[in-house]
């Protein structure tokens, strides 16, 4: 699945991801079989009406195809000039350097946020040994330091209502963080999801944070969060409000933990299961 992404008054960027095929019997599948990965830019570049695509990601892992395979056919890509640069999104470190030794990786997409920070100790300094741009994704946990008003009430009909942090007792827990960091934006004279965001952004010069919305209002206030200067201890104090033996919930629903990096590592090269 391939879409443009374009950002009010910023330059006009063509991303595609690939990796997901969509069955309304069958579900959610991975496929990063040389011939999906071709099938899709293709696709792609017919429905965006382009010659090229900026920034194209696999993805998720598929776990059944050796990374070599989809990184080789994606490298054929970039020499056909479809696409220019290469992107992965919840890589395992031993996937991140294999197919970055097939053609150099320019981004890795990862959860990262004041509450899912289980990439810094593995994933952050890989990324950062070989030159690979950091981006995140749900900056603001999924919207849970986007605003009261998401704390207390859950929309039934979003994927939220089946996230275990946001659900029963553990948003009970949660909300009392979600407190600290209320009060703690009003000392830097921002808003909560602002103060997030600009923690993510704080992180460093290699980190590009994606926040999503549908809302122009909310587009704004994440381009203010740029204007907050954050000392260390600042971000230091920020991150303590929010200590990980206090989160309540996993990071991901039941039956989604598996597209997560940590379970990301396939096959080797001639050897498929």
């Amino acid at each position: 699945m391939a879409e443009e992404q374009q950002s009010v008054k910023l330059p006009r960027v063509k991303l595609g991801t690939q990796g997901l095929e969509m069955d309304l019997a069958a579900g959610i599948a991975i496929n990063g079989t040389p011939e999906y990965v071709r099938a899709s830019v293709e696709a792609s570049l017919r429905r965006l009406d382009v010659e090229y695509i900026d920034l194209y990601y696999q993805h998720r892992v598929d776990t059944k195809t050796p990374i070599e395979d989809t990184m080789g056919e994606l490298k054929r890509l970039v020499e056909e000039g479809k696409i220019k640069y290469i992107g992965l999104s919840e890589a395992s470190p031993e996937t991140i350097r294999r197919a970055h030794a097939v053609h150099p990786i320019t981004a890795v997409q990862m959860e990262w946020s004041l509450w899912t920070r289980d990439i810094e100790d593995e994933i952050v300094p890989l990324c950062r040994e070989l030159g690979i741009g950091i981006v995140p994704y749900s900056p603001l946990a999924h919207g849970f330091f986007g605003g009261r008003a998401v704390v207390e009430s859950v929309p039934k009909n979003s994927l939220l209502a089946i996230h275990p942090r946001f659900q029963g007792q553990n948003l009970d827990r949660n909300k009392k963080l979600y407190l600290k960091i209320e009060k703690l934006a009003q000392k830097h004279g921002c808003t909560p999801a602002q103060l997030a965001l600009a923690w993510v952004l704080h992180q460093g010069d290699d980190v590009a944070p994606i926040p999503g919305t549908t809302k122009i209002r909310n587009l704004d206030s994440n381009i203010d969060a740029l204007r907050l200067k954050l000392t260390e201890e600042d971000s230091k104090e920020i991150t303590d409000t929010i200590p990980l033996k206090e989160i309540a919930g996993t990071r991901a629903p039941d039956g989604f933990s598996h597209l997560t990096w940590k379970f990301a590592n396939t096959p080797t090269k001639g050897k498929k299961i």
